[in-house]
């Protein structure tokens, strides 16, 4: 038997809402109908770049390489079946109900497919009502802002054989179900000429199914996702030999990242997501369907001595061909590193946008920050960057004093100085290294960052961060609110403000921003879930704050056992609520007695406080009942 190999897809299930009905009225007339409507689909699969997979029974199972192109045949079969029942007799009419999902998929050389991800597509096509599409989670987050329909939170649901509940939204159009209202797609080569032409006067060079429509994107523009050309940036390969190297390789990678965030057009695909294909020999074609980008860079960096090499190319994911390649040779300075870095971040905007495209000149002069002519400040900025991918005391202790040193060299380089206060302010949160007086430290060298560049959204994010644990809430909102609107493309920003937000009392705007950082960066880590667990568990929705802590898979983070520990005890299930206060104190032994405090650190209601310690206590903590000095 071949070795069924695994994947990424988004998954397509159907079946017929009434069936066993209209078989026993008419099974020949049924039989016709149903072989029309199989047609239906396989037009529109087809036209999507789909796959028919299986038409057993009354069912039609089918797969994408795109999550955005399943909803969207989805819709435009409901629209053209809706025409089709319309000439039919009511009680003859054919009405399927649709799901679809995006998820890992088992697929063997026969194209027979099975797995979790096809079981809960079919699972959420016995959600849909007759002539409805149902999508999971997964899939509205990556849907979500890039069509013109929208969609009705139908809540979670218990469903067979999927361990967890599964979260269902229904797709919707101008309030009402998408199935008969929407006219049928043209087929996709009569548009190619009108898409090719709205791309080229729009962005130089795009992807068709980004435009959207007057009047769709939302009112605050911190909030809108970018509508130009998209773009994932790949690890570059370190070819030096040297694996202490990394971080240098990483941290010139993340560079180029932030640097076409600036352009506020582009969708940038956050570091975070693709990272994942570090190490991988990959098809760029092949990235550009899981990530959804039109466009890829890759690249090499050979360190030696003095001396260094990168070499990059821009490559069109569509079409698998390379689209511009250059070979940098310099001698190792920081502002060589700089140079290179904004060089391959103009030449990527001016290939991919055009001389009359989407980039303004005057958005690459605003991207020029404040910098260091000193390579040891330079390094240890990539090193502080690294550390927050490992985040363990020892990289934080490592990040922390080459910092210190770096900035005895070069006093002036404000962003050294903006993750040295991220830095100071872990010392007082996760208790990484402690040293007295640590949150003194962090404004003093926040309010120094943003001094020396007011216009770094970094520096803004830090010291609201400061400002957050400090417990000034007035002047967190001011620093934060300014770092999303200074860079509202940088995923690390707006997903940090994002969740401080959800915990200092404005958890619709904090969710709005993680959302969107969840876009830009579809493979995100799971403490992007952090703010939705509190928000959940504040409006005592502890079925949803448990599924919320799941989703995190943080297993060495005390937060998430706490976590998971506080929203069983809350919901009465002993056993496994015991089990994770077990596994908490093993990781943090200290914790019944710095419960209150940790929680009083990162949340403003004093209410959620209180009802996560009652949360735990069920759980079998014994932790102190509050005291004067806790006020």
């Amino acid at each position: 038997m071949a070795e069924a190999k695994r994947r990424l897809a988004a998954i397509l299930a159907a079946d017929v809402a009434g069936y066993s009905r209209l078989m026993g009225d008419d099974e020949r007339a049924t039989m016709d109908t149903l072989n029309a409507y199989r047609d239906v689909f396989r037009k529109h699969i087809s036209d999507y770049d789909g796959r028919v997979v299986d038409t057993a029974g009354d069912s039609v199972l089918a797969i994408f390489s795109s999550v955005v192109e399943a909803v969207q045949c989805a819709v435009d079969v409901q629209g053209e079946l809706g025409e089709h029942n319309a000439g039919l007799a009511e009680n003859r009419r054919m009405l399927f109900r649709v799901g679809v999902n995006i998820g890992d998929i088992f697929e063997q050389d026969d194209g027979t497919i099975y797995g979790d991800g096809v079981n809960v597509a079919a699972r959420l096509e016995s959600l849909a009502n007759a002539g409805e599409i149902c999508v999971s989670e997964s899939a509205y987050m990556q849907v979500e802002g890039k069509t013109d329909f929208g969609f009705q939170d139908i809540g979670n649901h218990e469903v067979k054989n999927i361990a967890r509940p599964v979260r269902a939204y229904r797709v919707l159009s101008d309030g009402a179900p998408q199935a008969n209202t929407r006219p049928r797609r043209v087929r996709r080569g009569a548009l190619v000429a009108v898409v090719a032409a709205i791309v080229m006067i729009a962005a130089g060079v795009g992807v068709w199914r980004e435009i959207k429509p007057p009047g769709t994107a939302p009112q605050d523009p911190v909030l809108a996702l970018p509508t130009g050309p998209s773009i994932a940036v790949l690890p570059f390969d370190n070819l030096s030999g040297d694996p202490e190297q990394e971080y240098f390789v990483d941290g010139l990678v993340d560079n180029i990242i932030n640097g076409l965030s600036l352009f506020t057009d582009f969708f940038v695909i956050a570091r975070g997501s693709t990272f994942q294909y570090k190490g991988r020999a990959v098809d760029v074609r092949e990235v550009g369907r899981d990530l959804g980008t039109r466009y890829v860079l890759e690249g090499s960096v050979q360190k030696s001595g003095d001396d260094i090499r990168v070499m990059t190319r821009l490559l069109d994911a569509k079409a698998g061909k390379q689209l511009w390649a250059q070979t940098y040779d310099r001698q190792l300075s920081a502002g060589n590193m700089f140079a290179i870095q904004d060089d391959i971040r103009d030449q990527v905007a001016a290939m991919i946008a055009g001389e009359t495209g989407i980039i303004a000149r005057h958005q690459t002069a605003a991207v020029q920050a404040r910098r260091t002519d000193s390579l040891v400040a330079y390094e240890c900025v990539l090193i502080a960057v690294a550390h927050y991918d490992v985040f363990t005391p020892a990289s934080h202790l490592r990040a922390r004093d080459c910092l210190e040193r770096a900035l005895e060299a070069d006093p002036d380089y404000a962003e050294a100085w903006a993750w040295l206060t991220y830095l100071y302010a872990d010392e007082d949160a996760f208790e990484f290294n402690p040293r007295p007086n640590a949150l003194d430290r962090s404004l003093e060298t926040g309010l120094r960052a943003v001094k020396l560049d007011p216009a770094s959204a970094i520096a803004h994010s830090a010291l609201a961060r400061t400002y957050g644990y400090r417990r000034q809430y007035e002047d967190f909102f001011v620093h934060a609110e300014r770092a999303v609107e200074l860079n509202p493309n940088n995923v690390f920003v707006i997903v940090d403000m994002g969740q401080f937000m959800t915990m200092l009392g404005k958890p619709e705007r904090g969710s709005a921003l993680v959302r969107k950082a969840m876009k830009l960066n579809p493979y995100h880590q799971g403490w992007y879930y952090i703010g939705f667990f509190y928000e959940n568990y504040d409006k005592g929705d502890y079925e949803e704050a448990l599924a919320m802590a799941q989703k995190m898979n943080l297993p060495g983070l005390w937060y998430m056992h706490a976590f998971l520990a506080a929203a069983n005890g809350q919901l009465g299930r002993r056993d496994q609520a015991r089990a994770s206060a077990e596994t908490l104190l093993a990781l943090y032994p200290e914790f019944p007695a710095k419960a209150r405090e940790q929680f009083s650190k990162r949340l403003s209601s004093h209410e959620l406080v209180t009802r996560l310690i009652a949360g735990l206590r069920k759980a079998g903590l014994d932790i102190p009942e509050e005291t004067p000095a806790d006020d």
